[in-house]
């Protein structure tokens, strides 16, 4: 997972937002939709157990 966030940072680059800044990051989010679809997960409710 830290491989994959890695790449996709390093492919988007920086963070850009007007106003507050936001929870998560772009690269952030994506990588969690990214990881989200290859562990085939189809529902946020499983996704949301695996926060500690």
């Amino acid at each position: 997972m830290t491989a994959l966030y890695v790449k996709i940072d390093d492919e988007i680059g920086g963070t850009r937002w007007m106003g507050r800044p936001p929870l998560l990051s772009d690269s952030e989010l994506l990588c969690l939709a990214v990881a989200q679809e290859l562990l085939g997960y189809r529902s946020e409710a499983r996704v949301a157990a695996l926060r500690p």
